[in-house]
């Protein structure tokens, strides 16, 4: 669909009837010429005239009329009437009309004799308007005059002539709006157009000045004295001034103001010098450099000079100069060179003292202007440039320097527009730099830029200014430059491809790259110079692709793919030759695509760019076989699957004709593919079908515009074929998707159904008639029955899509026209409506929505409320009534419902009890919302009876509101009734609830009383409450169910009043003019806003007031928007009088208390975020000014009482600086926020601290985002201290003040500990940030001061504060000073023990040198300078790791830092120093307690095994990890004996982890399989005795894994001690540990995997004899019972892997190892797994099918990895197959028709029929269905059947006896006895369920039909046996 562009609205000429008729009179004066006359008449007639478009053309006719005049025809009056005509027209005309550009045309075209007069003319009507207008007239006067200066010569002739009387109407228009700007606080839309106005005032007045520019001039030259347009141009520049000084104005209007200022000096002094210096003294704010401006100009700019004007001013001056004069060329003088200069330096001051963000951005867009002035200036032609000039501006100047900073602490802002200003910023002083020394044009001859390029590639890759920098050096110095710095630079970027917010910075740069570099390539023009750039761009691509994991590599087709081929579609044969050339089954690392999959990934891309034609050849445009696609369309994989169908649907034209093998690869694809569980594949899966259908529908227009015009026959009947396809395409997936409606269909393949069902309906319409498709006609009446039963879904989703296709079906499917059938569903609806269950009621609003538009509905209704015995009288519709009349009629029906609701409000006003257990109130309020939603309520005709309904509602809503409101209000809504069922404790929540009446106080909570026991009481309740009016039929009531029915309420009384504020028209008076009719009044509409208001002060229920919260803010969006000045100026009331009652809050206030504030911060909020983000936001600016006053701590306000508004507001600040709607506003309250929030912590008030807590942690969030990984502390997170301190500036002196403060009590020489309150807050924040090596020293807020406290945080007593003082001190250390600083640390620590050491300060001290050194061994990928003292500094230390260190924790940090020096295999030692200190640590490591334990050391204390462990690391590497550089071989088995032998377990976990690491590691690395040397006989028997008689689950779990690494690569012997084990006593003992070690998942699996191995290597030996049969029957049990559903999944994963390494030698094995029972019992659990509800445990399993030998596999299915359903059906096709070849036919019957008949259910027959008949729901209000959302017992029944039917087929043609065995001829006996009581059970059950059981017992009944239909095909199946 073509949109087409927006057009101006034409309207008519509208005039009062007085002006008309003089008009049309002037006109119609007889005589005269004929031209003359004839234009009269064209004019009159245009008059008479109501039709725009007509009037146009006939203006368009004067004006040429006009053209034509000769001067022999002078009509005086009749021609000036003319002229009067269309000037006054013109004048009266609205702005943007298009009949007003017509009229100039037609006045521009008067010839030159008649050019005065008509200037005459229209300077007379512009005169008059300007003359005195209404103070509403002025927008419309400006506009006029903008109008006549716009491409409007005569216009501009009229204004020139007018010049003194247009400015002063300027001046006076100005002078009004900053009059009324004052009276508008807190009417925003009023505040928002006067803006507009005003600044429509200031440009208008620009332009006309500009225009007049020599007029001006001239008048100011000729009258030397005072004249009077000096005082007009004074009385202007003042109204400019006022608007640049007043901060009320927003930035648009201040920032044009800038420039208006600016251009008014230039007007009246001229461009020479004086000009600059007269802006340069404005800029300083100094008078001096006035001198030479007029003295009236003089006074007025001196006003400006003043010291305490905004700093604004100075940046909107800024911008006014670079704008407003001309900087092309060379410069006038040197006072124009200062002013250059002059303002970056007055930007950059500005740059630290906003706050704001939106200024920030104006500061960063100024600076680029003045950047791409300033190259205007050198670019100029003529002279060289100023020394002085070119000096500051050539690349490391001193300027240079200050704007790069800037740069580097703007290019990570959070706006977008800031990061683009500082780039192009960027740029743009790289062409100064190349301007100021045209010499150096090669960049590496530039130290300038090589310097800079350095830096910027030594960077995090996570910082996202990074990318647009080294673009600006792409563009200007080529791809080559980089690449020979960097040449890893390609496969880097495209390693970062994975991280979503890096993805786009990192394609673009990719971009520029390549096309640079083949740009360069090409221009060298060498032979084969393709091949170099494929192997620069394409290879490394096609690694990712085919080995990254799916999730990293979903952005390279987005992103960088299509752009790549852009560049070079020719490289799509080199992709796919290379991907072909690859292995086809070479699946690359689990959860990589492989080579399949990125071939898929390839020709997708280059099929959407329309690099690929798609052919009917066999291949893909001759590039791919069709079966590759075919594979790719069922892969395993859930991007390859798409990928593979965005190749078929995507492509370059959308009327490209869709081939028959296309439709064949969607019938392929659909079946399989429509229960996907993840929501992304589902979205992308509809999204693609939704193109592929697009494509259809306009080729199909296409194909029939050709059918008409086509005259060669072969072409039409191949069209027509076409055609025909598409049918019979279209009719397959219609059928195909309603097909699988069924009930019991799982969610995701009705939402995936429904999804493709609409997109059908809305493309190609479900239409019977005689359409070329008519999809109507495949709809059945049952198809219609299923889709409206998937509206009792519990998912929304599905019921809303639902509701939507059936109002799309055919009418006469849907079947509603029916009366009975209607009366049917509309009881179901009214039924639901009263439902327990909360989800009920939105099926009954779907319903409703449904009958709404069937014309009958009325009387239906009048039916049901006679049935229901209720008064109710429905409205008579008129005659013949339209579909709108009908709806609306229809939605006045929310009477009956209304009528309803109030006999049941009138109930629980009696008993809450009962009304929560047999109507709760909730689900019809719910229906009355959702009906009305519908409606057009700007259209409505019965006003009178809609305004009666609306008060009624709202009184309704009110008396709901009282009758729930005590228990939602209550101080413990949850806990408020005892839950228990016994008889007393009911009788006792009845009482309470009595006492609870709705009109009662609220002193019920505030004091409660004691239930007095009635003795003598002798109607004591039951559980079984009876009410009133059911017959008898009990209820039992929950404390659930009460406040369920409660808080629902309030959110639907909440839902109900928002929708009627908003959506009804408001009927309202302002002042005396008119009144504007509505259904809703004013006084309604405020007393909603007090209901709201109430209940956010006063609930504590966080569902009541969240939801109330919802309301109200549909309540504040629609005040603001009212045409109402009083409900305008409600919100501002209302803020300031919450806030008052903040301030003055003691524990007696209204206000609710709770340590959260409960519904205050959401009331303020609601209140706030109406406000429009455009406006000046004073309301915020007050709000934000008043709490934080509030939340600071103060003197006098440390008692319980006086903390309440302290509390409260810091409260309300947190969740405004959440609300996500104020975004960037709020970002200039930060640092006052987090100031209060640190200082709350010094308070000795409780709540004061936990709100200061909240508030630190969402404050913690704003400033550094969401948490965007695992990695607390990841750099994504963090940001460079200058961008910190640069965006919030007040923190860098609070910061530092607090932590010398704290730093100050940390000494703990004393011994005793004295924490101080804030410290750990200080050091999170500051752990938080990190130094750029981009910060210059010069930096006034620079991080060094802030060093010496952290680190003399590390002496703190507390070990927690230590830790963190260790590693906030790497972000304040440089790269370069890592290794100076660690040494000075280690210096500071004792060389030999003595009396006066403190342990805290050394530990401190090491754990700093720890943090340094790790981060710079991920930071700097190089080792330490040589000569830094390190090792040396170390060794002399070494007493503190041996015993002569007392302390344990300080000898574990030693060994820490030795473990970080030593351990790496590449150290950041050299090797002579690292060779050294390994050899002192072997020495500490042999006199340890862990080499030599005696009885003294095995008691060492607290952090005993934190040693222990830091011993076991450095043991760990000496022994497992690199023992060849440690060179202590003789060692390596002594150490890891110790180590598994040590009695502490977290000792002997982590070295079992280690082996386990570097057993993984080497098979990786080595093809062929041999045991590593380190892995000696002593070491496996070690491993294999602790596999018997470990205690500890998580060690012995370790063990097993281990020995399963070992045995996997051979067989293993089991020694325990001297005693070697038999194969059977090891698995028996293996499986003894799996059968009890169900308690620890991680055992459970590890023992199933090992015993699982050793059983398969068993089997493979043809071990025979009893004992075999024993252990191969245990171990099939465990597998089974390891694959049920309940199951955790780590343990079904484990036994998915099993079953799918065994498929080939146990499963599919012809000779039937393990037996038929137990093999097909393993086939049952394989396919129970492939059903299982987690989509891991699925894939795996169906691996399955890569390990059966190809030749059992049928044709259909190739040996690759396909997904779940696929892998299922080929599973059962397969074990068909196999019972064939293993002659076991009949027991295969039999087995797979026991699946289909299902598990025995607990109890007899007539157990389950008498329970389905006594259905009361449970007492659940939540239904738990089954666990599996994803298995389809229907279509798994369905699988069965068919196989069984084929597999008896070919039974029978191949043994003509049939079943002859009497075991098998009882079997089947036994089973149709089971089937048949199964069907009869089933029948009585569904039989005794209530009228449409659909709706009311959805789950029950699908269960039922679902057991009849296996009963009913079971017993069919074995009919066919006998």
């Amino acid at each position: 669909m073509v949109v087409k562009k927006k057009t101006a609205r034409v309207e008519a000429v509208v005039l009062d009837e007085d002006k008309l008729h003089q008009l049309i009179a002037s006109l119609s004066v007889g005589g005269g010429e004929d031209g003359v006359r004839q234009l009269a008449q064209t004019l009159q007639s245009c008059l008479e005239l109501t039709e725009p478009v007509q009037q146009i053309q006939l203006v368009q006719k004067a004006g040429s009329q006009l053209e034509a005049l000769s001067e022999e025809q002078p009509d005086g009056a009749l021609l000036d009437a003319c002229l009067h005509t269309l000037s006054l027209v013109y004048t009266s005309l609205q702005a943007k009309n298009p009949l007003r550009r017509a009229i100039a045309s037609a006045l521009a075209s008067v010839p030159v004799w008649l050019q005065e007069r008509a200037v005459n003319r229209l300077s007379a009507c512009v005169s008059d308007c300007l003359s005195d207008p209404a103070a509403d007239r002025y927008p419309h006067v400006v506009d006029s005059v903008a109008a006549c200066l716009d491409g409007f010569a005569l216009g501009e002739r009229c204004v020139n002539k007018l010049l003194p009387e247009v400015l002063q109407f300027l001046h006076k228009g100005l002078s009004e709006y900053l009059h009324q700007n004052s009276g508008l606080a807190g009417r925003h839309i009023a505040q928002a157009q006067l803006m507009q106005s005003c600044l429509a005032a200031v440009k208008t007045s620009m332009l006309v000045i500009q225009r007049s520019q020599e007029a001006v001039s001239a008048a100011l030259e000729a009258e030397q004295s005072h004249c009077e347009l000096e005082d007009t141009l004074s009385s202007l520049l003042g109204s400019y001034i006022h608007i640049l000084t007043d901060e009320e104005f927003i930035q648009s209007v201040q920032s044009t103001a800038g420039m208006a200022v600016v251009l008014l000096i230039r007007s009246v002094i001229g461009c020479g010098d004086e000009v600059a210096s007269v802006v340069c003294s404005l800029l300083r704010s100094s008078a001096q450099g006035l001198d030479s401006a007029p003295q009236w100009l003089k006074q007025r700019c001196e006003g400006l000079c003043t010291s305490g004007r905004p700093p604004g001013v100075s940046l909107y001056l800024c911008h006014g100069a670079l704008a407003m004069l001309s900087w092309k060329g060379a410069l006038p003088g040197p006072q124009w060179e200062q002013l250059l200069l002059l303002v970056p330096d007055t930007l950059l001051d500005l740059d630290v003292s906003i706050k704001e963000s939106s200024t920030a951005m104006v500061v960063a867009r100024v600076l680029t202007l003045w950047s791409s002035a300033a190259l205007d200036c050198l670019q100029g032609k003529n002279q060289p440039c100023p020394p002085r000039l070119q000096q500051s501006l050539s690349g490391g100047s001193e300027l240079q320097q200050h704007l790069l900073e800037h740069i580097y602490s703007h290019w990570e802002h959070p706006l977008d527009g800031v990061r683009h200003q500082t780039r192009s910023l960027f740029r743009n002083l790289l062409l100064l730099h190349q301007h100021t020394d045209p010499s150096a044009s090669d960049p590496t001859q530039d130290s300038y830029v090589t310097e800079l390029t350095q830096s910027l590639l030594g960077l995090e890759w996570h910082m996202r200014g990074k990318y647009g920098s080294l673009g600006c050096l792409v563009e200007l110095y080529g791809a080559r430059y980089l690449l020979n710095i960097q040449p890893q630079l390609p496969s880097c970027l495209l390693g970062l491809m994975g991280d979503q917010t890096l993805a786009p910075y990192a394609s673009d740069l990719l971009e520029r790259l390549f096309v640079s570099h083949r740009a360069q390539l090409a221009g060298e023009a060498t032979e084969d110079w393709m091949e170099p750039w494929h192997r620069t761009w394409v290879t490394p691509l096609l690694q990712v692709l085919c080995r990254a994991r799916l999730d990293q590599t979903t952005y390279i087709l987005d992103y960088f793919l299509p752009k790549l081929l852009r560049c070079s579609p020719s490289s799509l044969a080199h992709m796919v030759q290379a991907l072909q050339d690859r292995p086809p089954c070479s699946a690359g690392p689990s959860g990589s695509r492989g080579a399949l999959g990125a071939l898929m990934t390839c020709l997708r891309a280059a099929r959407a760019q329309g690099v690929v034609p798609s052919s009917e050849e066999g291949l893909w445009g001759g590039l791919v076989p069709l079966s590759l696609l075919q594979q790719a369309l069922v892969h395993k994989h859930d991007q390859v699957r798409m990928d593979a169908l965005g190749l078929v649907c995507e492509s370059h034209r959308s009327t490209e004709v869709v081939t028959s093998q296309e439709m064949d690869l969607i019938r392929h694809f659909l079946p399989p593919n429509l229960n996907s569980q993840s929501p992304g594949v589902r979205q992308q899966t509809v999204s693609l079908l939704k193109k592929l259908l697009c494509r259809m529908k306009d080729s199909t227009l296409l194909l029939q515009k050709r059918l008409i015009q086509e005259r060669d026959q072969e072409q039409r009947d191949r069209d027509q074929q076409t055609l025909h396809l598409y049918k019979e395409f279209l009719r397959w997936v219609c059928v195909r998707l309603l097909e699988v409606l069924l009930p019991g269909a799982s969610f995701s393949k009705c939402l995936m159904s429904l999804h493709l069902l609409c997109v059908l309906g809305q493309l190609f319409t479900f239409s019977t008639g005689p359409d070329v498709f008519a999809l109507g006609e495949v709809v059945t009446s049952d198809h219609a029955q299923n889709v409206l039963y998937c509206v009792a879904s519990n998912f929304l989703e599905v019921k809303q899509l639902a509701s939507t296709l059936l109002r799309q079906l055919p009418p006469s499917a849907v079947g509603l026209q029916d009366q009975e059938r209607m009366c049917g569903v509309l009881r179901a609806a009214l039924d639901l409506s009263t439902s327990t269950r909360p989800f009920d009621s939105v099926s009954a609003a779907h319903l409703l929505n449904l009958l709404l538009h069937q014309p009958h509905l009325s009387q239906t209704l009048l039916h049901c409320a006679r049935e229901q015995g209720l008064d109710f009288q429905p409205p008579s519709p008129p005659p013949q009534p339209s579909g709108a009349v009908t709806l609306e009629l229809n939605t006045l029906a929310v009477q009956f419902l209304l009528h309803c609701l109030q006999l049941e409000v009138s109930k629980a006003e009696s008993s809450l009890l009962q009304a929560a257990a047999s109507s709760p109130l909730y689900g019809r309020a719910h229906c009355i919302t959702a009906v009305l939603q519908h409606l057009n309520t700007e259209s409505l005709s019965r006003t009178e009876q809609w305004r009666c309904l609306v008060s009624e509602l709202i009184a309704v809503c009110y008396r709901m509101s009282d009758v729930v409101s005590p228990v939602v209000q209550s101080s413990s809504p949850e806990g408020l009734i005892p839950m228990d069922t016994d008889s007393e404790t009911s009788a006792g929540l009845q009482r309470i609830l009595q006492e609870i009446q709705p009109r009662d106080t609220n002193d019920f909570f505030t004091s409660a009383r004691e239930l007095d026991t009635h003795p003598g009481d002798t109607q004591t309740q039951t559980t079984h409450t009876p009410s009133l009016d059911t017959g008898g039929e009990g209820y039992r009531v929950t404390a659930q169910m009460v406040l369920v029915c409660c808080w629902r309420s309030m959110k639907e009384v909440a839902m109900l009043l928002g929708q009627l504020c908003q959506s009804l028209p408001l009927h309202y008076t302002n002042g005396s003019s008119h009144t504007h009719t509505g259904l809703i009044t004013e006084a309604q509409v405020e007393g909603v806003g007090l209901y709201f208001r109430q209940q956010l002060l006063q609930s504590r229920h966080r569902g009541a007031f969240e939801l109330a919260y919802v309301g109200f803010v549909r309540l504040t969006d629609m005040l603001c928007r009212s045409g109402s000045q009083g409900l305008q100026q409600l919100p501002a009331r209302w803020l300031s009088e919450v806030l008052e009652e903040v301030k003055s809050s003691d524990p007696s206030s209204k206000l609710c208390a709770t340590r959260r504030s409960a519904g205050i911060p959401f009331y303020i909020q609601a209140l706030l975020s109406s406000e429009p983000k455009s406006s000046s936001c004073s309301l915020l600016k007050m709000t934000m000014r008043e709490l934080i006053a509030l939340a600071m701590p103060s003197a006098n306000r440390n008692t319980d009482c006086s903390t309440v508004p302290q509390v409260h507001a810091l409260n309300i600040l947190r969740a405004l600086y959440r609300d996500t709607r104020l975004g960037e506003n709020i970002i200039p309250f930060v640092s006052d926020g987090l100031q209060a929030a640190v200082l709350g912590f010094t308070s000795p008030v409780w709540a004061v601290r936990n709100s200061s807590t909240l508030l630190f942690s969402t404050l913690i969030t704003r400033i550094f985002g969401v948490k965007r990984g695992k990695d607390e502390h990841s750099k994504k997170n963090r940001m460079t201290g200058r961008e910190f301190f640069t965006r919030f500036p007040a923190l860098y002196p609070f910061l530092l003040n607090q932590l010398e403060e704290a730093a100050a009590t940390v000494e703990s020489d004393s011994g005793q500990v004295k924490l101080h309150p804030s410290l750990f807050l200080l050091l999170l924040v500051l752990s938080r940030l990190y130094p750029s090596p981009m910060d210059g020293s010069s930096s006034p807020l620079g991080l060094a001061p802030f060093m010496p406290f952290i680190i003399r945080c590390g002496r703190s007593a507390v070990y927690r504060t230590r830790e963190m003082a260790a590693r906030a001190l790497v972000p304040f250390v440089l790269v370069t000073q890592v290794p100076p600083t660690v040494h000075a640390l280690l210096q500071e620590l004792p060389s030999e023990p003595g009396p006066r050491i403190q342990h805290n300060h050394i530990h401190g001290t090491l754990l700093q040198v720890l943090f340094l050194l790790r981060s710079y061994q991920t930071d700097s990928h190089r080792p330490l300078p040589a000569g830094n003292g390190i090792s040396e500094a170390l060794r002399q230390r070494m007493w503190l790791a041996s015993r002569q260190n007392s302390c344990v924790v300080t000898r574990g940090a030693f060994l820490d830092v030795l473990v970080c020096l030593c351990g790496p295999k590449i150290s950041l030692l050299d090797d002579s120093d690292v060779g050294h200190l390994r050899q002192e640590a072997l020495s500490v490591l042999v006199a340890s307690d862990l080499v030599t334990s005696d009885a003294s050391s095995s008691t060492l204390g607290p952090g005993s095994t934190q040693y222990l462990l830091s011993l076991a690391r450095v043991a760990l590497s000496a022994s497992v990890e690199i023992p060849e550089l440690w060179g202590g071989a003789r060692l390596t088995s002594q150490l890891l004996q110790s180590l598994l032998r040590c009695p502490q377990y977290e000792v002997r976990e982590l070295a079992l982890e280690g082996v386990l690491r570097r057993l993984q590691e080497e098979e990786e690395e080595e093809e062929e399989e041999r045991r590593p040397q380190w892995l000696d006989e002593t070491t496996l028997s070690n491993l294999t005795s602790l596999a018997l008689h470990e205690r500890h689950p998580q060690c012995l779990a370790k063990v097993l894994t281990v020995l399963s690494v070992l045995s996997s690569s051979g067989e293993l012997q089991w020694r325990d001690g001297v005693k070697i084990l038999s194969q059977e006593e090891v698995l028996l003992h293996l499986l003894a540990l799996a059968h009890n070690s169900a308690h620890s998942v991680e055992l459970h699996c590890a023992a199933l995997t090992l015993v699982s191995q050793l059983m398969v290597q068993m089997v493979n030996s043809n071990a025979q004899g009893a004992s075999a049969e024993a252990c191969s029957a245990q171990w099939g049990a465990l597998l089974c019972s390891c694959c049920s559903e309940e199951q955790p999944m780590e343990v079904k994963l484990a036994a998915a892997k099993v079953l799918v390494d065994c498929a080939a030698s146990v499963l599919s094995s012809p000779h039937l190892p393990l037996g038929l029972s137990t093999t097909v019992s393993l086939w049952r659990s394989l396919f129970t797994l492939l059903q299982d509800e987690d989509e891991e445990v699925r894939d795996s399993a169906s691996d399955f099918i890569c390990k059966v030998p190809a030749p059992l596999l049928g044709t259909d299915v190739a040996a690759v990895s396909v997904c779940p359903p696929v892998a299922l059906h080929s599973g059962v096709g397969l074990l068909c197959r196999l019972f064939e070849l293993w002659g076991q036919e009949p027991a295969g019957v039999l087995a797979l028709t026991e699946w289909l008949l299902g598990e025995e259910e607990e109890g007899d027959d007539e157990a389950v029929a008498d329970e389905a008949s006594s259905l009361d729901e449970e007492d659940f209000l939540f239904e738990k269905g089954d666990l599996n959302l994803w298995a389809e017992p229907v279509q798994w029944v369905k699988l069965l059947h068919g196989h069984l039917d084929s597999l008896i087929l070919t039974f029978k043609q191949t043994q003509v006896s049939g079943i002859s065995e009497p075991d098998q001829l009882h079997q089947i006996r036994t089973l149709s006895t089971r089937a048949r009581a199964k069907a009869l059970g089933s029948q009585q059950a569904l039989d005794s369920l209530p009228a449409l059981p659909q709706f009311s017992c959805t789950m029950e009944h699908a269960r039922l039909v679902l057991r009849s239909q296996r009963a009913a095909l079971a017993l069919e199946v074995l009919e066919r046996l006998r």
